[in-house]
């Protein structure tokens, strides 16, 4: 619950005015005050605490002296170790307030995780996961990135199996089984799906500057629903549904 606690607060504390690394140090103090180390610093030499990435940016954002505006919105991925063991999360937060059509983007990308996490019990597939993910986003006219996917995540940040938000084509999907834990994180475009990569080697954004969305937890597959282990406190019932 470590990763979901300062995530919370990182999301309270995001205001129009303040810069991504005024964010950043923010989440740094916050999983230090927790006795946790960010997951992200250092790791294949990433330079920031969290990834922090602004409207067309989908993931990998490096914090910087960018102001954020009334307006953006910015995706906040959170990896925390404590105990030896890694919690992985997101949320694309609004900076003051957004468009409808930003908001749209958001509420799809929140649901399709939703509904993804609900297809995480044992017997059924990854494939189950990415289907669900896929068939929500696009019904709704948005696209789902296909370059990055989801994982296992334990006791280091990127385990198998992956978890692709798309249909794959393949025929042997990994099984779901009690015990395993994984990180579900839709990556939604209100345009085309395609990215790339910018010259500092890690920020990724939208060939086409559509505005992106991210939302991630890590789920523990049980012997019967799912167990979402990066809230910061349990959600109403209504969140559930």
């Amino acid at each position: 619950m470590m990763a979901g606690k300062v995530l919370d607060e990182i999301a309270a504390f995001i205001k129009p005015g303040i810069t991504t690394r005024e964010v950043d140090n923010f989440a740094a103090e916050r999983i230090k005050s927790y006795g946790g180390k960010s997951a992200f610093l250092g790791y294949r030499n990433f330079p920031c605490h969290t990834c922090l990435s602004v409207n067309e940016a989908v993931v990998h954002g490096i914090a910087s002296e960018r102001e954020l505006k009334f307006g953006d919105i910015v995706s906040v991925d959170v990896g925390v170790t404590y105990n030896g063991f890694i919690g992985d999360t997101a949320r694309t937060v609004v900076v003051g307030g957004c468009s409808v059509a930003a908001q749209r983007l958001l509420d799809v990308t929140e649901q399709s995780l939703y509904l993804g996490i609900a297809q995480a019990k044992p017997g059924n597939r990854v494939l189950d996961i990415s289907i669900a993910v896929q068939q929500y986003v696009e019904q709704n006219g948005f696209s789902v990135v296909r370059e990055f996917v989801g994982h296992g995540v334990g006791r280091t940040m990127h385990e198998e199996p992956q978890v692709p938000n798309f249909d794959e084509g393949k025929k042997n999907s990994p099984k779901l089984k009690p015990g395993m834990t994984i990180a579900i994180e839709p990556m939604v475009n209100a345009g085309r799906p395609n990215v790339k990569i910018l010259k500092d080697g890690w920020t990724v954004v939208t060939q086409d500057g559509s505005l992106s969305a991210h939302f991630e937890h890590t789920v523990l597959v049980t012997d019967g629903e799912p167990e979402i282990l990066t809230w910061a406190k349990m959600p109403s019932a209504s969140k559930l549904a």
